[in-house]
């Protein structure tokens, strides 16, 4: 690490005292720089996809910003440094997905850069002259450049080594050849079938099936595998699943059916599944031949997408046909957007309370039922003179007759059934 070094002891007790005084201050800041250091590094290929991928970049954005304002107050060696756990266990997701290590470098080239934009506001806040504003810049640029090589070095070490790691355990597809397919690249599908056993002129379902599970334990690909192959064989599937691991918590799975046009039930999932930690499940729809076996696993994928941004309210396992998910699925790719139009249809309704729960769900099960009040108090077990009441109050809370705007309305509706907290106003105090 460069040390602090100026003409006199005096110079340099006050270079380090300045320098520890601008950590400080970016410390305070952590929140704030952290965020929008991992809104910008989500914009970089291969890193704007999956939410949880997302989640795991805030936490090692988080630490490695942690671990540098840390070094600058208390003028700490790189070389004492460890990485942040986050940090490693995001290369290891990366190297787990295929995604490119470049990817990875060049996010962190992207952050150095981010920094440095911060430190310069902060030194030109330094009541100080220009010398020692200057000398305490390129001291800080000097350690944030060590940090960010040393920690490339590092966390490339891991990278490769799990890549090599996984290459040779990950799955029972060639893993390229499943790519390839997916991408609609030029692949020989005799040579797929020939690999896998598994023929691609019939019918397939995909799932995408990962768990929440925290436990280092547990083997959670073995368990999923297992649930794959418990699912085939209690929907009597035409051959074995195919199954590719996507990392140590998530598998992709295509259930044969032959000729038989046949989805599968939640219900039959959900006891696949019944001895996995933490398992999910989402289901894509029926389709033949080469394009229904990308078309359902695009489908699976937009209801994870859906059911991971409706966090734990969600059920275990969703399905590209449930109601209205769909176009749920779609809405989600503007998450700021959509919260907006959501407000916007539900006026008051949209404040995340218990009593206007209660509201959303019974004017949604009215519109479900052809807006038949018996059919609806029927349905959700309540005197019809409970539902009525209901309807008042959501039509009071929302500040507009329910009939206005009723398309909109009852999207909105089925937008917070999937979505819960996420598009919702926080309670009113």
């Amino acid at each position: 690490m460069r040390t602090l070094t100026s003409k006199t002891s005096q110079d340099k007790e006050e270079l380090k005292r300045r320098v520890s005084y601008v950590g400080q201050r970016l410390n305070d800041r952590q929140p704030e720089i952290a965020r929008a250091m991992a809104e910008l590094l989500s914009t970089i290929d291969y890193l704007d996809g999956d939410p949880r991928l997302i989640a795991l970049l805030e936490a090692s954005t988080e630490g490695n910003i942690e671990t540098i304002f840390h070094v600058l107050i208390n003028d700490i060696a790189i070389a004492n440094l460890k990485p942040a756990t986050a940090a490693v266990e995001y290369a290891e997701r990366l190297a787990q997905r295929g995604v490119p290590a470049n990817s990875l470098v060049r996010a962190y080239h992207m952050g150095q850069d981010d920094l440095m934009a911060s430190c310069f506001e902060e030194v030109h806040l330094l009541d100080c002259d220009a010398e020692m504003k200057l000398q305490v810049l390129h001291h800080i640029s000097s350690v944030i450049y060590e940090f960010v090589d040393w920690i490339c070095l590092y966390l490339l070490g891991i990278y490769e080594a799990e890549q090599q790691r996984w290459n040779t355990t990950s799955g029972h597809v060639h893993t390229a050849m499943l790519h390839s397919i997916l991408a609609r690249k030029q692949t020989s599908f005799a040579s797929f079938e020939t690999e896998t056993g598994y023929r691609l002129d019939q019918y397939h379902v995909a799932l995408i099936i990962w768990s929440e599970s925290s436990n280092p334990e547990t083997d959670l690909l073995r368990e999923i595998e297992h649930a794959a192959r418990r699912l085939a064989s209690s929907v009597k599937a035409f051959s074995a699943p195919v199954f590719s691991a996507v990392d140590r918590s998530t598998a992709w799975v295509w259930i044969p059916r032959g000729s038989s046009r046949e989805t599968l039930d939640h219900e039959d999932v959900t006891a696949a599944l019944a001895k996995v930690p933490g398992a999910r499940a989402s289901i894509g729809i029926v389709g033949h031949g080469v394009t229904g076996f990308r078309r359902s696993h695009e489908q699976a994928e937009a209801a994870r997408l859906v059911a991971m941004a409706g966090g734990t309210d969600m059920a275990r396992v969703v399905a590209y046909s449930d109601r209205s998910l769909a176009v749920v699925s779609m809405l989600t790719h503007d998450m700021e957007g959509l919260r907006a139009w959501v407000q916007e249809s539900l006026g008051q309704l949209a404040v995340d309370s218990e009593s206007n729960a209660r509201l959303r769900e019974t004017t949604l099960t009215f519109f479900s039922m052809g807006s038949h009040h018996s059919a609806a108090s029927d349905a959700m077990t309540i005197h019809r003179n409970t539902l009525k009441y209901r309807l008042e109050r959501a039509e009071a809370t929302r500040g507009r007759p329910l009939t206005s705007g009723r398309l909109d309305l009852e999207l909105a509706l089925q937008v917070c059934r999937y979505l819960g907290s996420s598009v919702l106003l926080p309670p009113t105090r």
